[in-house]
């Protein structure tokens, strides 16, 4: 069972593929964190989403939906007793996922969606919030008082950049210990922070070759945890490819995350 005193002690990470392509491809993915979870004795949570509701074209894939989603992640989860998490866009479905998942995401671009909190917080999972692209680290605090008046503590804060002009992201890593000064863990997503948002022609752009830099620096910042969106194709995946990492080389990552 996960639990959430333990993702503040030690460094933990969050991966898995950008959408639910196909269980197989879950199956893949998973097989492959659980042998790295064993040999790196690293805490792993498997993360996909069930509907990417934010795709820049409306001919864009956006998943199985959160029918078959919950069951696929059910099934992963009960295989090879891994924690799972994955991310909702409406209160509703707070009270739907939260019999599987150990974490409930809070999208970066809904972060200040009051009801969408609340919900999530009365599931009595942790609450993992993206902060927003257009959000200073400090007023990363409201959103995080919105779960704390609904009653639950355990919250996770994720750096995953800031807009910079049209089509583009910096990270400005001084965030991290800004929102740690807040009282909660905070995780870098390492990979969405690469992205170049609505910059290829009706999807999302992105260099993933600067992943690996992500990672690193944050860990320099004081980063409790990582977040990874990791494929074994990346370059064919039906959302975020060009920024997910390759899954064969989330292995040498993780050495140097924990070296």
């Amino acid at each position: 069972m996960l639990k959430y005193n333990n993702l503040q002690s030690s460094p933990f990470l969050i991966a898995g593929p950008c959408v639910m392509e196909s269980f197989d491809l879950l199956d893949e993915i998973a097989v492959e964190l659980i042998r790295l979870k064993n040999i790196y004795q690293i805490s792993i949570v498997f993360k996909s989403s069930f509907d990417k509701a934010n795709r820049t074209s409306i001919g864009s894939f956006r998943g199985p939906g959160i029918e078959k989603g919950i069951q696929w992640l059910s099934d992963i989860k009960s295989k090879y007793n891994i924690p799972v998490t994955t991310d909702i866009h409406e209160p509703w479905q707070a009270y739907e996922v939260k019999e599987v998942v150990d974490i409930i995401q809070i999208p970066a671009f809904l972060c200040r969606q009051t009801d969408l909190l609340i919900a999530a917080a009365k599931t009595g999972k942790i609450v993992n919030i993206k902060k927003a692209q257009f959000l200073s680290a400090a007023d990363m605090f409201y959103p995080a008082q919105k779960v704390r008046e609904a009653g639950n503590e355990q919250i996770l804060l994720t750096e995953r950049g800031t807009m910079f002009g049209y089509n583009n992201l910096v990270v400005d890593f001084r965030n991290i210990p800004e929102m740690k000064a807040l009282g909660y863990p905070v995780v870098m997503d390492c990979t969405h922070s690469v992205q170049k948002p609505g910059a290829a022609g009706g999807k999302t752009g992105g260099n993933r070759e600067f992943v690996p830099y992500m990672a690193l620096a944050a860990k320099a910042f004081g980063a409790n945890g990582y977040f990874m969106e990791v494929h074994p194709d990346p370059d064919n995946a039906l959302s975020d490819g060009p920024n997910m990492l390759l899954l064969s080389d989330l292995e040498g990552l993780i050495r140097q995350i924990l070296s």
